[in-house]
């Protein structure tokens, strides 16, 4: 039996249903303009279900796929499956980074078993591209089960307000959109399409191209805002204005995390004393997603600290806390990226050592001639150092206070810390965006080696 073959009329005539999906890209390339690969490419009596394309974004080439709900509400199809794998293996040979827009209610129930192996084949290869080019997903419509876990391999995910990520249909989540950022699933949630991909873009220029291009370099102006004592305005006051993108905000909230440039520099900005208070085990996720996000692109890390550690009360020594510590200090170990540590306040003990610690976890260390630096909480170390002080002391509590300020004042400045060697340098807020430039620019060169293995063996 013969395969019946459409017209150029009939062709035309399908294609033009799929004027949404291709819409879409037309916001993410410059002038709207793309080409498309396989454009005809058919599924029995309808289009392939996604629409595959190349074109650039402010000068710089990128590949993007947008499904296609025209065509059996963008489902996927082996041959929609076939073109998307496509662009991904132009990808991988080109180092061209991948946005990927997602509206499907999920597979090809008309070809179950295919689609199944289609999604592994997918699955597998978004792994192999990941840390190799920037991958980024765009969730506008539906995206469930397999296609979810295809979107949330990407590097950044970015979901419209309205649009639905899930395994599950039957979770019982009102508000998918919101409950994905409060648990880290997206870094961002636009209110619609047009704010989703200028967002989209926003990222794609903070980015190298690929992971053995340099970072891009930016025209920039001086920051003006006031140095404050929390992450945003110590990052607005450092960074070059205008230049700070944070990501993830609603997860993870005592952490901050965020692209910028310094100089002109690229650079990620990771910091301790967002909201204030320790460290959750969502904080610590949080940033060890995020230095392994800069480390597979080379961009410096430039880690604010200002945080008295972790949680460690029972509740969360029972979910595991100490997972979540091993596997924050585990990828700032692993990250042979420039990695420059600014105390801004406090820092003490494991927080100190898995952010701040010179040699593995940062090729350099500062402090502002403010900071409190100490292997233990101030209040515990008189404890211990001052038992005989303490002894008898009508008011406890206030004794031990005291001691405390009196430990800070003599063992925990910035300077003691730099006269044994844990710090490079003491400097004031006013010379502080001048002295991480200073670090960024001199590590710009850095090389470093590891052991030959697959991966480290680092705890989820």
């Amino acid at each position: 039996m013969s395969l019946k073959y459409s017209t150029p009329a009939e062709l035309s005539e399908l294609y033009s249903k799929s004027d949404k999906a291709a819409g879409r890209l037309t916001l993410l390339f410059d002038d709207g303009k793309f080409t498309e690969v396989g454009r005809y490419v058919k599924n029995g009596d309808a289009l392939s279900g996604v629409v595959t394309a190349f074109g650039y974004v402010d000068g710089v080439p990128v590949y993007a796929f947008s499904q296609d709900t025209s065509a059996r509400s963008g489902a996927l199809t082996r041959q929609g499956a076939e073109k998307i794998s496509r662009l991904y293996t132009l990808a991988a040979e080109t180092g061209a980074p991948v946005v990927g827009v997602y509206d499907s209610f999920g597979a090809d129930l008309e070809d179950a078993l295919g689609a199944l192996s289609a999604y592994g084949e997918l699955l597998s290869k978004s792994a192999n591209l990941s840390g190799v080019v920037p991958t980024i997903s765009v969730v506008c419509g539906v995206c469930s089960g397999a296609a979810a876990m295809l979107a949330v391999n990407a590097d950044i995910v970015i979901a419209v307000k309205d649009s639905e990520l899930y395994i599950s249909p039957n979770s019982g989540i009102k508000d998918l959109a919101a409950n994905n950022a409060k648990t880290g699933v997206t870094a961002l949630t636009a209110d619609d399409d047009a704010q989703a991909f200028a967002a989209v873009k926003s990222i794609l220029g903070r980015v190298p191209q690929n992971n053995l291009a340099p970072a891009p370099m930016y025209e920039f102006e001086e920051p003006a805002s006031a140095f404050g004592s929390d992450a945003v305005s110590q990052a607005e006051a450092v960074f070059d204005a205008g230049s700070v993108k944070e990501l993830y905000a609603e997860y993870g909230t005592n952490a901050y995390t965020a692209l910028a440039s310094v100089g002109g520099n690229c650079v990620g900005v990771l910091a301790t004393n967002k909201a204030g208070g320790k460290l959750t085990g969502d904080d610590a996720s949080k940033l060890a997603r995020f230095i392994r996000l800069l480390d597979s692109f080379n961009i410096p890390a430039v880690t604010l600290v200002d945080t008295e550690g972790f949680v460690t009360d029972s509740d969360a020594e029972a979910a595991g806390a100490v997972k979540a510590m091993a596997k924050l200090s585990h990828a700032y170990s692993e990250a042979t990226n420039a990695k420059i540590s600014v105390v801004t306040g406090k820092a003490y003990g494991s927080a100190f050592i898995s952010l701040s610690g010179k040699g593995a976890n940062a090729d350099m260390t500062i402090a502002l001639d403010s900071a409190v630096i100490s292997a233990l909480d101030p209040l515990t170390a008189v404890e211990f150092l001052s038992h005989d002080r303490l002894a008898g002391a009508s008011d406890l509590a206030a004794a031990r206070k005291e001691l405390a300020d009196e430990f800070v004042k003599s063992e925990c400045t910035a300077y003691a810390a730099a006269q044994s060697g844990a710090v490079d340098a003491v400097v004031s807020s006013g010379e502080l965006r001048a002295a991480i430039l200073e670090a960024v620019e001199m590590m710009s060169g850095k090389r470093a080696q590891r052991l030959p293995k697959k991966h480290s063996n680092i705890q989820l």
